[in-house]
């Protein structure tokens, strides 16, 4: 089978293709360029493959409220003119795939609009979501978060400088696969994909700002 991953839910756009017996293949630009260069980028990295892609996978976020749109609305039109099914990854998911945190607790953060993220906490004892603003995240978290945990994602240093002394042991782990694109593919791989395009969804992680228009 082969999949074609897509992301631009942090930052930068980043697509890539894994298939069976061939060595995964990507590429990530950097900026805010999903809109303007998105598009070729994929369909050289198609071209360059020695397959008709099977899946498709697309990261849903959270992340950027525009770069979301934006790689859920290219995978949404791919997958129904290449009539292949279409699978939805979480950005925590991304983030996460690979690593090897043991038994410690671990803090996933994304970062959205300036001073904004939306974090995933795991722990023995379950699983916590949050977003806003990194005080109002961190005090919505004050009674789960342990003393000492592990973080990653685009916003971790965010959190741990927000945290100040509260942080005595906290590690930040790089992610292990990159692009998103790739681990995101990887994922799509191992899942069962919608059973509609139309079923997947993006999670903006929270709404963005409100615009009062000038009259």
């Amino acid at each position: 089978m082969t999949v074609l991953g897509i992301d631009a839910a942090l930052g930068a756009f980043s697509a890539a293709v894994i298939a069976r017996g061939q060595k995964p293949a990507s590429i990530e630009l950097s900026g805010k360029v999903a809109l303007e260069s998105g598009l070729r980028a994929i369909s050289d990295l198609v071209a360059g493959s020695d397959s008709r892609v099977d899946r498709i996978g697309v990261g849903i976020g959270p992340g950027t409220f525009t770069g979301v749109r934006i790689a859920i609305s290219y995978a949404k039109a791919l997958a129904l003119g290449w009539k292949v099914p279409l699978c939805a990854v979480s950005t925590f998911d991304a983030l996460e795939y690979g690593l090897d945190v043991g038994a410690r607790p671990l803090l996933t953060a994304v970062r959205g609009r300036q001073g904004v993220v939306s974090v995933r906490l795991r722990t023995a004892s379950g699983e916590r979501r949050a977003s806003g603003y990194i005080r109002d995240v961190l005090a919505s978290l004050q009674a789960d978060l342990p003393r000492s945990f592990v973080m990653t994602g685009n916003g971790a240093e965010d959190v741990r400088a927000a945290l100040g002394e509260r942080a005595r042991d906290v590690t930040i782990l790089p992610r292990a696969t990159g692009p998103a694109a790739l681990a995101i593919a990887m994922l799509a791989a191992e899942r069962e994909p919608a059973r509609s395009v139309h079923e997947v969804r993006a999670d903006y992680g929270e709404l963005p700002p409100a615009r009062i228009p000038k009259l």
